[in-house]
């Protein structure tokens, strides 16, 4: 099935509930739309406790239920955990399509690192998160997606490219590999827990490094090439597979964005920017757990190189905004002038790290970004925010708008994103990939764990930090 299609055909509503099953709270307008305990796949005491505090202190009814509803989602519906030799596994799914994707399955779990040192089993859990995806990046470090059963031949056998068993999809994505970077990180920087991090673990680091310096394109095109049969051009890359040309000035290609759809120029400029981050958080760790002088050496050179090339090659001047980084580039001059809801995107930047919220440039490019100058932020009548090409035109993510409060510190622009996204929910209680900037019941995929997850982020660090913002 594909990835931004969701599943009309079968009934579901929200997380996986059959319409014709759903009761109702004390409040009419709330109905019980949560997975029941008894069907929920994981179960952490320590996000159950937040769910209780939250809805003990704030009295917005509507917000309680929608935390409710979204902050546990990755747990309650995607999560498939299991030990093998005293180890933990764990395999996440997306919500609608069962395949994991390293992308989301760290950024759905990501949320709940905040958590493990007081849930044990949540730890053992995120931990298995790590080992699966190792495993997935030892398979092919330029795949996208994969199944839990390693021999399964998935829908897309028939794509140009190396197609292995185990593997769903192969479209080659720098953040792909930058994700499980930072979820490692973090839980290790959380926890001081070195188990996760076996020789499996650097293996993966050492194959991350090379299709990174191989994608580069110092040498020629490097192995990556990919193809399929399609009407959709967003769905395949052009010149024989391999994409449009580039000039080989330190930046690292991605074939595809974060949304999965093609790039124009090949250096995305935000997944670059990841890269940098998750390339020095990768020689910290190298350096800290292996004594690895010289790994950590050439990962820390790689981040460099990299960081430079965007000071050189990542901005434009913009007539209305001035300086500004692109979207995309080609290091020939060639520059595509836009933002995605997928993160990483431009306006993400500071939530990955990347950049200071407070630096010039990246401001010049948030008002951009958030201005009908992107051709991809649309306004209409029930809200405006940032899409993309990956559903189509008028079609605004939930995402960016939570991405935009996330990033924000201005205590009236994450009232107003908070306010938008409780009133485009369409009266299901979760978050959508995608809705009509007119209609918010027409939406794109009714069980998308990532934005519920990431929707439920916000809410509790608005709750710690300005929790008049979440007042009825």
């Amino acid at each position: 099935m594909k990835r931004r299609i969701f599943l009309q055909q079968t009934g579901i509503l929200g997380a996986g509930l059959l319409a014709s099953k759903v009761s109702f709270a004390a409040a009419p307008q709330f109905p019980i739309v949560r997975v029941a305990a008894s069907k929920r796949h994981f179960q952490s005491k320590a996000v159950e406790a937040a769910i209780k505090t939250f809805q003990s202190k704030v009295k917005n009814p509507e917000l309680s239920w929608l935390f409710e509803n979204c902050f546990p989602n990755t747990l309650d519906t995607t999560i498939y955990y299991k030990e093998e030799n005293g180890k933990p596994d764990t395999y996440v799914i997306t919500g609608d399509i069962d395949a994991m994707w390293l992308r989301d399955s760290s950024a759905q779990v990501w949320p709940y690192l905040q958590f493990v040192n007081e849930d044990a089993a949540l730890k053992k859990l995120i931990a298995g998160v790590i080992a699966h995806q190792v495993k997935c990046i030892l398979l092919d470090p330029y795949a996208n997606a994969f199944y839990h059963d390693p021999t399964k031949v998935g829908e897309w056998k028939t794509d140009h490219t190396d197609m292995k068993p185990g593997i769903h999809e192969r479209k080659w994505e720098i953040d792909s590999l930058c994700y499980p970077i930072r979820l490692a990180y973090n839980y290790w920087k959380k926890t001081g827990d070195q188990q996760p991090f076996d020789a499996d673990w650097k293996a993966a680091i050492v194959r991350i490094l090379n299709v990174f310096k191989e994608q580069q394109r110092k040498t020629g095109n490097g192995s990556y090439h990919f193809q399929r049969d399609t009407p959709k051009p967003t769905d395949t890359l052009p010149m024989v597979g391999y994409g449009f040309p580039v000039n080989p000035v330190g930046l690292i290609c991605s074939a595809f964005r974060p949304s999965d759809d093609a790039t124009i120029f090949q250096f995305l400029i935000p997944s670059n920017f990841f890269a940098v981050v998750s390339l020095k958080q990768a020689a910290e760790m190298l350096k800290a757990i292996y004594k690895d002088d010289q790994l950590s050496a050439d990962l820390l050179a790689l981040a460099q190189e990299v960081d430079a090339a965007l000071q050189k090659h990542a901005t434009v001047t913009h007539p209305k905004y001035g300086k500004i980084y692109a979207f995309e580039v080609d290091g020939f001059g060639s520059t595509y002038m836009m933002d995605d809801a997928n993160v990483p995107s431009l306006l993400a930047l500071p939530y990955l790290g990347a950049i200071d919220p407070k630096d010039e440039v990246y401001l010049n490019t948030r008002k951009f970004a958030l201005s009908t100058d992107n051709p991809y932020y649309f306004k209409g009548t029930a809200a405006e925010g940032i899409g993309g090409p990956h559903v189509g035109q008028d079609m605004i993510w939930p995402m960016s708008i939570t991405i935009r409060a996330l990033t924000s510190t201005d205590k009236e622009e994450i009232k107003w994103c908070i306010q938008t996204l409780q009133k485009t929910h369409a009266g299901t209680g979760f978050m959508h990939e995608s809705f009509h900037k007119d209609d918010p019941a027409n939406f794109s995929r009714a069980w998308f764990a990532w934005s519920n997850t990431l929707f439920g982020e916000l809410l509790w660090k608005t709750y710690h930090e300005m929790p008049e913002v979440l007042k009825a």
